[in-house]
């Protein structure tokens, strides 16, 4: 995953197949009502996804502009 601050409100985000596929399952999941668990391997691809993100924040914020972004982890 990629991220790029086009304006204030505005991101470029740059996905992998799988990446994008991950996020739009675990939507799909929650929409219907999150009934039952999420399959293991699904869990831990978005652990993966969700990571990326919050690196791709870090890198984001670390570069000083004056908008920040907050990950999923509070940082």
């Amino acid at each position: 995953m990629k991220l790029e601050r086009l304006g204030p409100a505005r991101l470029r985000v740059t996905l992998h197949a799988f990446e994008l596929a991950t996020l739009t399952a675990a939507a799909r999941w929650a929409a219907e009502g999150g009934d039952g668990e999420l399959a293991p391997d699904a869990r831990k691809q978005l652990v993966d996804v969700l990571d990326s993100y919050d690196s791709e924040v870090r890198r984001l914020n670390d570069s000083r502009e004056p908008e920040t972004l907050t990950s999923h982890d509070g940082s």
